[in-house]
């Protein structure tokens, strides 16, 4: 998915170094700080802060896998909250869980908007199949239409953990305390880490769109008839 150039400035900055090294007890599913990829649809401002990722090594948000989220909506009482954008929960989505999402299509029409946008496209949306977007500037008041209790538990969820990962820290700072991140996000699951899922994808898929989606149906095909 690709995200605004100019938006999350202040609530979404690039992790520094400044001397600073990673906890050697740091979890394994929290990746060490990346160089920005510039083709990268969800760079650079999709890059988790240092701060939301501090609220997940110090357990304030806690990290719950794939293959425990299911038993944490039924047994620990958690509700799901999927911040993906409609089209990519339109594809797979989890029954019974709650969506706002933390980005939505940009419909700016600005020259310099539409400029990015062809941009966009040619290095990025032909092969993803992602729209263009911007941040939801509603989101935490969203939330807390659908979720007024701050005391309630929110897992929060996207395709790969890192929208999320933002989408956590943003409601933290707005009073939520008993929130859950679903580490790595939905591309990291299997089929049997949510048995009641919605859509014609699988969930795993489901952020990939565009040509990338065509060539991973190959390469499936092509898988399933190895095994024959």
């Amino acid at each position: 998915m690709a995200i605004r150039w100019n938006h999350l400035s202040t609530a979404c900055r690039l992790p520094g170094t400044h001397g600073r090294h990673e906890s050697s007890h740091q979890q394994h599913f929290l990746a060490p700080p990346r160089r920005p990829n510039p083709h990268h649809p969800l760079t650079p401002n999709a890059v988790p802060s240092s701060s939301a990722r501090q609220l997940i090594e110090s357990g304030a948000i806690r990290p719950i896998p794939p293959r425990e989220a299911a038993s944490a909506v039924v047994d620990g009482d958690y509700v799901m909250l999927d911040i993906r954008p409609e089209w990519e929960r339109e594809k797979a989505r989890v029954a019974g869980s709650l969506h706002v999402p933390l980005f939505v299509e940009d419909r700016d029409n600005g020259p310099l908007t539409l400029l990015k946008k062809w941009v966009h496209f040619g290095y990025i949306g032909l092969w993803t199949g992602q729209n263009f977007t911007t941040l939801n500037s509603d989101f935490v008041e969203q939330v807390e239409a659908v979720v007024p209790d701050k005391d309630a538990r929110i897992l929060v969820a996207c395709g790969e953990g890192l929208r999320s990962m933002m989408a956590a820290s943003k409601l933290y700072d707005h009073g939520y305390r008993n929130l859950g991140w679903l580490a790595g996000g939905f591309n990291r699951s299997k089929d049997s880490d949510f048995p009641d899922v919605e859509g014609a994808e699988k969930l795993q898929y489901a952020t990939i769109g565009g040509a990338s989606y065509f060539f991973l149906q190959l390469l499936i095909l092509l898988q399933a008839v190895g095994k024959e």
